[in-house]
């Protein structure tokens, strides 16, 4: 797919690159308004470690703060510095004592915080939920909690849910740990180390991508809001995170980023899910290199290249279907011939061969398509052919509808199966349901594999 996160969003492109990484234990005076902040040209962000907030994956930063983070610093011409701190009760301390500008750590609104820190628009709703193990001890309702082994991040909302319950409820027990996310506590019911967790269902969803036996029989919170936090001494500082908030969500921006890290999982399938996961362990290592190497000097990444692979093949290198297409890309005949793949079952050459095919397909779509539908339309042009991709864009133009936006083709697509429209084309029927599912599976298995890689 796209390569960096400076290629995702090209109106932030340039600070997204140029985040500067520094790890010190020296506090970032507190300016005395957000006019010095820009001045200076520096953000400070006080972050905690997490697979949905901040990790450093190749030498650079990401996480959906990052993107949050990345966008909110170029609309404002800054560079950014990122101090992680050890677990939530830190981060806040070190925000009330002016270390960072703002915290960005996936921060719950609730009021006990709200009397220590100010918070900026929320962003996201999540709920709260128990989060145990497939078989193990779990809980459908809050009266059987005691007696459970639960563990909870020390200093969070989901410990002070825990608290308020045990006001009627004095047989709940829980420990409190020290802790970036809640990530760690979730590997740890997944490996029966502890019965249960509590985390915010955002995460369940990310989590469950590579640990498909945690199961959530219960939510124990209504829906509440995250949001970036600070210690409200900087003058403006609060009112520009109002205003850049408005305008992000007004432009779709917030949304862009949720769905690219939370979007793509679809609804969770456990018995797919878990043999996707004992395939990511056990087939895709020996390919892994063909896919990285295939896809280094072209417009997609190597785990996008790979989760078409597997929606093909299922990472099989012998597959064959019944229409004669075989290997790990499942190349037609004419296919492998035009772009030099000898032997379909060859897993370097079917995977080299499939790469170049969609770059290919990629580069010869109309320059007015891009960002990432650019490749959701090439993925479905390997799917059905060219040929009906450009049929369908006529029938957007006929609609006076966006031909250039994928979101329209997953409308457009299916009328080709329908006379009064394919026989108004040039390339005539086709199956047009068919590559809108394909590019939702390769979606959701890269997100899948992106999920387990981290």
């Amino acid at each position: 797919m796209i390569k960096t996160i400076c290629q995702r969003w090209a109106g932030w492109a340039v600070a997204a690159c140029a985040l500067v990484l520094v790890q010190c234990s020296s506090p970032a005076p507190e300016d005395a308004s957000f006019a010095d902040v820009v001045a200076g040209g520096e953000l400070v962000v006080l972050t905690l470690e997490g697979p949905t907030i901040y990790e450093q994956r190749d030498g650079a930063p990401e996480g959906f703060e990052v993107d949050l983070v990345s966008a909110f610093a170029e609309d404002h011409g800054l560079a950014v510095r990122y101090r992680v701190m050890r677990d939530i009760g830190a981060l806040i301390e070190a925000l009330e004592n002016g270390e960072g500008h703002i915290a960005a750590a996936n921060l719950t609104i609730n009021a006990a915080r709200a009397e220590r820190i100010r918070f900026g628009p929320a962003y996201k709703n999540v709920r709260e939920q128990l989060v145990c193990r497939r078989g193990g001890e779990s809980a459908s309702r809050v009266d059987g909690l005691a007696g459970l082994r639960l563990a909870v991040v020390a200093d969070s909302s989901y410990a002070e849910t825990l608290r308020a319950l045990q006001a009627d409820h004095p047989d709940i027990e829980f420990d409190a740990r020290p802790a970036g996310s809640a990530m760690p506590l979730l590997e740890a019911v997944d490996r029966g180390r502890i019965d249960c967790t509590v985390a915010d269902s955002h995460l369940v969803a990310f989590a469950r991508q590579r640990h498909p036996e945690l199961i959530t029989p219960l939510n124990l919170s209504d829906q509440s809001a995250l949001a970036w936090a600070h210690s409200g001494r900087i003058e403006g500082l609060g009112a520009a995170l109002d205003s850049w908030f408005a305008e992000a969500h007004s432009f779709g921006l917030i949304e862009e980023i949720d769905e690219d890290w939370f979007g793509d999982f679809g609804t969770f399938d456990y018995v797919e899910t878990a043999r996707f996961v004992r395939r990511v362990d056990n087939r895709l290592p020996q390919f892994r290199g063909y896919f990285r190497a295939a896809a280094a000097d072209r417009p997609f990444d190597w785990e996008l290249l790979a989760a078409q692979a597997y929606q093909e093949s299922h990472w099989d290198p012998e597959a064959e279907s019944a229409t004669g297409v075989r290997g790990l890309m499942m190349l037609t005949l004419p296919t492998a011939e035009r772009v030099g793949v000898t032997d379909r079952l060859d897993p370097r050459q079917s995977v080299e061969g499939g790469a170049e095919y969609l770059a290919d397909l990629y580069d010869r779509l109309p320059d007015s398509i891009t960002g990432e539908d650019r490749i959701w339309f090439a993925l479905a042009a390997y799917n059905i052919g060219m040929g009906h991709i450009y049929d369908a864009r006529l029938l957007a133009e006929r609609q006076g509808r966006d031909k250039d936006s994928w979101a329209v083709m997953e409308e457009i697509l299916p009328l080709l199966t329908r006379p009064e429209y394919y026989s108004t084309v040039r390339y005539g029927y086709a199956r047009g349901h068919e590559p809108v599912r394909y590019v939702e599976r390769v979606r959701t298995y890269r997100a899948m594999l992106e999920a387990n890689l981290r």
